[in-house]
């Protein structure tokens, strides 16, 4: 059957769901009063439909032809094809997850089984959203811990550094020793429009001293990925972790990451960065130079499943992001286009779902009450 398979068709639907309360992520420069996603449909010639998401595939009209009538079994060949659109337009990696999808259907396996099946289930971390007093995060890192979490990440913003250094601070003193706390600085890359100066490097190295003295497990993002002398200077002269990586998008960039051993966490998200298959050569790698790949995942329910796949399929770890930060952002906020939202078990992890492909079923009465007309 997959050697003539082809496809017929690739729909893609365009959803925005209303947030109402808006939800102030830390990195935006307003609050977000709806969240968007894009499903991506790949449908075959024997039935099979492929399902992907989490990048806008804004511009993808005018390459669809390099893909119709193609087999989807074939998929470096959609790999290398996407590469070379990313030199000229959008990234478009969710349709490489949904032909994941299809070939994960065609095999009878979830993708996380063809990737290596090296774990079934994940340890998860909270990655919270949004910047919150001491008091209030302190709250919110108990009631985690009461949830099963067992790790948690707190952003801190770079014009406020007392004020998320005491944030930490109280979280840690809330859910004492025993509970792994990460911290973002969200510095490596900037959301369109925004043209301020990153911290210089002795802010920096001053902060990841002052939270290492609260024991952080990592801290991300700490410095732009232009300075990755500074990102091999601050390792080696404070002994924390650090974390990043999520939006380098190019595999050679990367690989230059790994030679010159610049992080301890590489966190390239496989729907915003470098795909699937790429991501799991590049995790590989990380693991086999005894270094850590656990992947970016905030993007929506879908995007969440496909770096599941990835780092359960290669053994990522030591914790996956789970983007939870209630009331604000929520599984039901997070998934409103799945059936049933991804949710943690009771011992803080996350179980790769045992359907054949990535494990995504859709919500159609939610596709069509939110569908973009």
């Amino acid at each position: 059957m997959g050697a003539s398979m082809k496809i017929t068709e690739i729909q893609l639907d365009r959803l925005r769901l209303d947030l109402d309360p808006p939800f102030a992520a830390a990195w935006d420069p307003v609050p977000r009063r709806h969240f968007d996603a894009t499903i991506v449909r790949v449908r075959t010639d024997k039935g099979i439909v492929g399902v992907g998401s989490g990048d806008t595939m804004d511009g993808f009209a005018a390459h669809e032809h390099l893909f119709l009538g193609q087999d989807p079994l074939q998929i470096l060949r959609h790999v290398r094809t996407i590469e070379t659109i990313n030199f000229y337009s959008g990234r478009f990696w969710p349709l490489e997850v949904a032909m994941w999808d299809i070939i994960g259907q065609v095999t009878g396996q979830p993708v996380a089984t063809l990737f290596g099946n090296a774990l079934q289930q994940v340890r998860v971390y909270a990655s919270c959203g949004e910047l919150k007093s001491p008091g209030e995060r302190a709250e919110s890192a108990l009631a985690l811990q009461q949830q099963g979490f067992r790790a948690m990440k707190i952003r801190i913003d770079r014009n406020l550094l007392d004020e998320g250094v005491a944030a930490v601070a109280a979280a840690r003193d809330a859910v004492g020793e025993d509970f792994a706390i990460m911290v973002d600085l969200n510095q490596s890359w900037r959301m369109a429009g925004d043209v301020e100066p990153a911290l210089d490097f002795g802010s920096v190295r001053r902060t990841v001293e002052r939270l290492r003295e609260l024991g952080v497990f990592w801290v991300e993002e700490p410095l732009p990925y232009s300075d990755s002398d500074g990102l091999k200077a601050l390792r080696a002269q404070t002994g924390v972790r650090i974390a990043g990586g999520e939006m380098l998008d190019s595999v050679s960039e990367v690989l230059r990451y790994l030679e010159n051993d610049v992080l301890d966490i590489y966190q390239m998200d496989v729907v915003l960065a470098v795909g699937m298959l790429r991501a799991r050569t590049l995790g590989e790698l990380a693991n086999l130079k005894h270094r850590s790949f656990t992947p970016h995942t905030w993007t929506n329910g879908i995007g969440l499943l496909a770096n599941l796949h990835v780092s359960a399929g290669i053994g990522g770890g030591p914790y996956f992001e789970y983007p939870y930060d209630p009331p604000g952002w929520t599984p039901e906020r997070r998934d409103f286009m799945l059936a049933d939202p991804i949710r943690i078990t009771p011992e803080g992890t996350v179980a790769v779902p045992q359907r054949p492909g990535i494990g995504a079923v859709l919500d159609e009465d939610a596709i069509n009450k939110w569908r973009i007309r």
